[in-house]
């Protein structure tokens, strides 16, 4: 077994800052890009991605002739959304650690060796991690299942509403009041069905479906944000219960839009409409800068967990180097290390270390360095 290095004669410069074991941590890495670039770079993606959406917008819409204009204000907050999830992707993109993430799961995909050796792994964690997201049934069955009503209720919705919005999809009758219509993705039909049998009931009550699914799911996490103590200590108003109460409000507005429609008439209809369009609109504006971001970070982390499932079928597993407790896979563990060097951290060693010999060796040094003698 191999110990760290020697932190006694290790002395950090005047000025210098140092990490726990008193090594001086290492300057920052050569050409690392300045705050300013980013947010250049950050601000020319969000441009960019805004602009192909606009172009999207027009010529799927066939030069906007199926455009719907009472569709307007959701079609501009689509185009915040886009420039918002591109400006901050790419900024979270620029950081050290998220970078290599990045850059590691992009070339274990494309990887022709990892497609040979396991050719079911990407899909099957596909469906499982991003899809049926088995990891948080680890934490609570309860969570679990409210998670997965909010995510199949808000795909569900994205599904209908963004192509509605842009004009992609259409629904055409030709008797101009039914029962018989046609759906026609960028002006091509695809099927025709009658708005009185099952099949057309569904399709147009699927937002009424995401939302029963939305509902449940968002008042079981509203809940527990209530009354959890663990839940309430960390918690923020804006970052962890304006996207639930947001969830709700959306949800609960457009089933109310369907019964006004049914059994009052229309009565309070126009009210409910905007209602509604305001809360659908500050939801998707709101996106990047709240905890829904991790919608769109999270299918990054599926390249990382192939990378790591990949380095275990070639048994690639690292064992701590104070207790030979096996940590994680090799190339994950120097993919850490990596990390640690790009952001200047001065104790990157420690990543091959367990948890518990990380605590020993640490009280260990502290006994030895700042209370000697102290038994």
């Amino acid at each position: 077994m191999t110990e760290p290095p020697d932190v006694s004669a290790a002395q950090p410069a005047p000025g210098a800052r140092a990490d726990f074991a008193g090594v001086p941590a290492a300057p920052p890495p050569p050409g690392a890009a300045a705050p300013r670039s980013v947010t250049a770079r950050a601000t020319a993606a969000g441009v960019i991605v805004s602009a192909l959406l606009i172009l999207a917008i027009v010529f799927g819409s066939r030069l906007l002739e199926n455009f719907d204009s009472a569709l307007l204000p959701y079609a501009v907050a689509t185009v915040f959304l886009a420039f918002g999830v591109a400006y901050r992707y790419t900024v979270w993109v620029s950081a050290p650690g998220a970078r290599r993430l990045f850059k590691q799961g992009w070339r274990t995909f494309f990887s022709v060796a990892n497609f040979r050796q396991a050719p079911t792994a990407l899909p099957r964690m596909i469906a499982t991690y991003l899809g049926f997201q088995k990891f948080l049934g680890a934490r609570s069955y309860a969570r679990w299942a409210a998670h997965q009503l909010i995510f199949w209720g808000c795909i569900l919705a994205s599904l209908i509403t963004f192509p509605l919005t842009w004009g992609w999809f259409t629904f055409t009758s030709g008797s101009g009041s039914g029962p018989g219509y046609e759906m026609r993705i960028w002006g091509f039909k695809i099927i025709g069905f009658d708005s009185l049998d099952i099949l057309g009931w569904l399709m147009f009550h699927g937002l009424d479906i995401a939302a029963v699914l939305v509902i449940p799911g968002a008042s079981y996490f509203f809940w527990r944000r209530m009354k959890d103590r663990g839940a309430i200590t960390g918690q923020r108003f804006a970052y962890d219960l304006v996207p639930l109460i947001a969830l709700i409000v959306i949800s609960v507005t457009g089933l109310l839009l369907t019964f006004s429609s049914i059994f009052l008439h229309g009565g309070g209809y126009e009210f409910l409409a905007i209602l509604h369009m305001m809360s659908v609109v500050f939801t998707l504006i709101y996106i990047p800068f709240g905890k829904f971001f991790h919608i769109v970070q999270r299918p990054a982390a599926v390249g990382m967990q192939l990378f790591k499932y990949t380095a275990r079928q070639n048994q690639e597993v690292f064992g701590c180097r104070r207790c030979e407790e096996p940590i994680d896979t090799g190339p994950y563990v120097e993919n850490l290390r990596g990390t640690m060097r790009d952001l200047g951290l001065g104790f990157d060693e420690w990543a091959e270390y367990c948890p518990r010999c990380k605590r020993v060796l640490r009280g260990s040094a502290y006994l030895s360095q700042v209370k000697k003698g102290f038994k």
